[in-house]
């Protein structure tokens, strides 16, 4: 590996009079096709399957992989040419993972699923659905229908949906307004 990377994927620079160029420059090549775009087969194997075909790409996200992933965890793999080659990952980069249909990010510690993150959003200050939220409207939703169900027994409810207005004091105002061109009835 020559001394002179880059800053970002860490990818093989040309010295000055450098004999042999060409293979400095494959070597960044490979580099460039295995991380840009990056879609991985799978990242849950923690050792190289038996049989990977030329280019497969794989995430070692578990903490203690074997045989010739032994040491990369949390990398990024590729078999090229008969053996296989390791990436060390950025925080922020994004892969997406064909066996699951998701979308992973590197936190600079582990890989974190995207999916998991849309099933736990908390805390949001604004959010539309089919228009734009704003701060007098934080919550907004332009739709034709909408629909609120009673989580079941069987998936852990109780089978009873509530729906609850509250205000802060006794002076304040809590109404539901039907209106019709934004004239109230």
């Amino acid at each position: 590996m020559p001394d002179a990377i880059t800053a970002n994927l860490s990818l093989p620079l040309m010295a000055a009079a450098q004999a042999q160029k060409h293979v400095t420059h494959n070597e960044a090549l490979v580099g460039l096709d295995t991380l840009v775009q990056l879609a991985v087969l799978d990242k849950d194997l923690t050792a190289p399957p038996a049989n990977p075909a030329e280019g497969d790409r794989y995430l070692i996200a578990g903490a203690s992989p074997t045989g010739a992933w032994a040491g990369w965890a949390g990398r990024v793999v590729r078999y090229q040419d008969g053996a296989w080659r390791s990436f060390p990952p950025r925080p922020g980069w994004l892969a997406f993972v064909a066996d699951e249909v998701d979308l992973y990010t590197f936190t600079g510690v582990a890989w974190a699923s995207f999916r998991s993150t849309l099933t736990v959003l908390q805390n949001l200050t604004r959010l539309g659905i089919g228009t734009t939220a704003d701060a007098a409207n934080p919550f907004a939703a332009k739709l034709n229908k909408a629909l609120w169900t009673a989580l079941t027994a069987a998936e852990g409810g109780t089978g009873d949906l509530r729906y609850t207005l509250n205000k802060q004091a006794a002076g304040n105002t809590l109404s539901l307004l039907f209106q019709s061109g934004f004239s109230g009835r």
